[in-house]
């Protein structure tokens, strides 16, 4: 957790207690393309009415706190667990509705093993930038271990997988991420 990030968007007046309910920002630069958001920059966040503001987050590695263990994750999520997935799936809705198409499920399984495995590192791919924010936004609000994060994550890219019936399938977008982006 990060207490500044708390307090900076509780002084603007936006509810934390609902992580589920906020969003990163798609930033879009010349001509309607996705800019990439740096670790460097702060992040633009979104509350329920669009309010926006940009608040620094620290890296990933940072914000980890405690030694949980995640539970079971081979159905269902915990209730728990469910506005973190949430935070995650509608930032990647967020971007595909931005970016005008669906991502194809292999990047997606491809962009959640990045995050897995390199939680404060870069990718090519802007939507990774997202993706790490949206997590970075929710750390900052939540007490998550290291070895939840990487089972939420682990979750969400066998998802992406199993959706995938070829390499151009966009399965885990129309089955999955719609349904979010439309609740």
């Amino acid at each position: 957790m990060d207490p500044k990030v708390i307090t900076m968007l509780e002084r603007a007046g936006i509810d934390t207690a609902s992580p589920e309910l906020l969003r990163v920002a798609i930033v879009l630069g010349e001509q309607g393309r996705i800019l990439p958001l740096s670790q460097d920059w702060p992040v633009p966040i979104l509350d329920g009415e669009d309010q926006a503001v940009w608040v620094p987050l620290l890296p990933i590695s940072q914000l980890w706190k405690g030694s949980r263990v995640p539970p079971d994750f081979s159905f269902a999520p915990p209730p728990e667990y469910e506005p973190f997935f949430t935070l995650l799936e509608a930032t990647a809705a967020d971007y595909c509705s931005a970016l005008g198409r669906p991502e194809r499920d292999k990047e997606f399984e491809r962009i959640y093993r990045q995050l897995r495995r390199r939680p404060d590192g870069e990718d090519a791919h802007p939507l990774f930038s997202y993706l790490q924010a949206a997590s970075r936004l929710y750390l900052s609000l939540c007490e998550v271990s290291q070895a939840e994060f990487e089972a939420v994550v682990s979750r969400l890219r066998r998802s992406a997988r199993t959706f995938a019936f070829s390499l151009f399938s966009t399965n885990y977008h129309r089955l999955v991420l719609e349904d979010i982006y439309h609740a």
